[in-house]
């Protein structure tokens, strides 16, 4: 079955290839002449990209909620002509938007879009000043990417359509991202079987692209449950079977273990149910790990040794266990090909020009978090980024799956601050900003130019496979870290986004009225301490 569908997706690529090919050959100064075309389709488009990226920022949604935010893109890719087909895979929140001119490269842009937990943040302020105490925010930045990727398409299309360029337009989100939890599901479920590659796009301080392995881990997310017997905590308590004592345990006997792992390991845990009340012996309890490591079969390394203690907690406490797969990710590997080509656009899309007040707030929010060099927006591009020959620790993000399954790139737009914690507050205070909103528009255009080449140049797509192929996949072999039978856990958050979603109501963005969402807030652009 596995080498079907390898012949299959062999067959898809091989056609739509041979399909590009028989189009209308346009020489490479017709090529350059329509990509400076879509950079300024973008241009004059930047206004609905600003009120696109101020109104997801005051959705602030946590992963498996976003439905305001879904609903609102989806909603304006539906307008412009895309088909819609919701709750993929199993996910209420998750959409992929299709739109198609015929035969030609499939061609797939994602980005995420969830929150981070209790970082409400206005923007523009420089120092922390939540919206909404406690509230989700969007402290990664994830409320831009979707509206660039929006904007890049649209533009594309309206070049396609004139022209009469084949070609599909695939536009998806990352749901969940944050607890890496749904593009494993989208891989699974055959999703992007017949894909020609993707593009992924993610907030960043620079403009720019990488190829080959990166930094960062891969990681699988497991909870672990435990059930034993209640009993009074004073009266009887040997009558009791702590369910808590088992998950205590498992943590104690994984922080030991943690003196052995090796450097490049990482590893996270939080107690999901640690009981009811004192008085009552803990009948159920729940510990939810992240193992990280920078291979699969590292990962899974980590995992069967966590298997192993969290039986052996459940031997010592006379309690049972079970656990569940929350989210996966593998370490991602993206391509020479496209990184490449996009670097080029890049070149010719340049950075944004900052003003006094955009410098003024990243420097005064670079002070307030006390980064280690008060420097401001970068005011030079960065480097292609090259293959990492040592492996170096950090981060995850499940578009690693993605990455193995067809040719993929994440492209970072500039519309953040440099030095700032990550998943805090302060990484929203840029995000509904002219920061965000110029990082956005530079970001489209390069998007909107590297898609037109892989649509009239077909032989970049046939290079891309064959560096997929014959290096990238020639010794590493992808394998799904869930089961057939697991679930996307939606019903994480929901909890959390049904207490805030009242108050966050009152904060949405009514682009009918105001001109930014700053305006709606009456922030004074950038406010600042004394």
């Amino acid at each position: 079955m596995k080498n079907a569908k390898i012949l299959l997706s062999g067959i898809m690529i091989l056609s739509s290839v041979t399909f590009a090919s028989a189009q209308k050959k346009y020489s490479k100064k017709q090529i350059e002449k329509l990509k400076s075309e879509a950079a300024a389709i973008v241009e004059a488009h930047k206004k609905q990209s600003q009120v696109m990226v101020d109104k997801v920022f005051s959705f602030a949604e946590l992963g498996f909620q976003e439905e305001e935010s879904s609903k609102y893109l989806t909603g304006i890719l539906e307008s412009n002509g895309f088909t819609i087909e919701h709750s993929i895979s199993g996910i209420p929140t998750a959409w992929f938007a299709t739109w198609s001119n015929g035969e030609g490269p499939v061609i797939a842009l994602g980005s995420d879009v969830d929150c981070i937990p209790k970082a409400s943040q206005y923007p523009g302020v420089a120092y922390h000043k939540p919206i909404v105490d406690g509230a989700p925010g969007h402290g990664e930045g994830h409320n831009a990417g979707n509206p660039l990727n929006i904007t890049s398409a649209l533009a594309v299309k309206e070049i396609m359509e004139r022209e009469n360029i084949g070609g599909t337009l695939i536009l998806w989100p990352g749901i969940a991202e944050e607890l890496v939890a749904a593009k494993a599901w989208y891989v699974r479920d055959g999703l992007f079987d017949k894909i020609d590659m993707c593009i992924f796009t993610h907030v960043g301080n620079n403009l720019g692209v990488s190829w080959g392995p990166t930094s960062g881990t891969g990681l699988i997310s497991v909870e672990y449950l435990f059930e034993g017997e209640a009993a009074h905590s004073a009266g009887a308590p040997w009558r009791g079977r702590s369910a808590l004592d088992a998950a205590e345990l498992m943590n104690i006997g994984w922080n030991y273990k943690r003196e052995h792992l090796d450097p490049l390991k990482r590893s996270h845990s939080i107690f999901t149910d640690a009981g009811d009340q004192p008085n009552v012996v803990p009948s159920k309890a729940a510990i939810w790990f992240y193992f990280r490591d920078v291979s699969y079969e590292g990962i899974m390394d980590m995992y069967a040794v966590a298997n192993d203690m969290a039986k052996g907690a459940a031997l010592m406490t006379s309690t049972t266990m079970t656990s569940r797969v929350l989210g996966t990710a593998w370490p991602r590997h993206y391509n020479k090909v496209i990184a490449e080509t996009m670097y080029e656009n890049i070149k010719d899309v340049g950075l944004p020009t900052w003003t006094e007040a955009d410098q003024q707030l990243a420097k005064a929010v670079q002070t307030e978090v006390k980064a280690k060099k008060i420097e401001g927006l970068p005011t030079e591009l960065s480097e292609l980024g090259l293959p990492v020959l040592e492996p170096i620790s950090g981060g995850s993000d499940d578009i690693g799956d993605i990455s193995w399954k067809v040719p993929t790139v994440t492209m970072r737009f500039p519309s953040n601050i440099p030095g700032l914690p990550g998943h805090h507050w302060a990484n929203a205070i840029a995000m509904a900003t002219p920061i965000a909103h110029k990082g956005v528009t530079a970001g489209a255009k390069a998007e909107a130019m590297t898609i037109l080449d892989f649509l009239l140049k077909p032989e970049l797509l046939t290079q891309a496979w064959d560096y997929f192929n014959n290096e990238q996949t020639k010794e590493t072999k992808y394998q799904p870290m869930i089961a057939g039978d697991d679930m996307p856990p939606v019903y994480l958050n929901k909890e959390k986004q049904d207490t805030f979603r009242p108050a966050l109501e009152k904060f949405y963005y009514d682009e009918t009225k105001y001109d930014s969402y700053l305006e709606q807030l009456g922030v004074e652009y950038p406010t600042v301490k004394p």
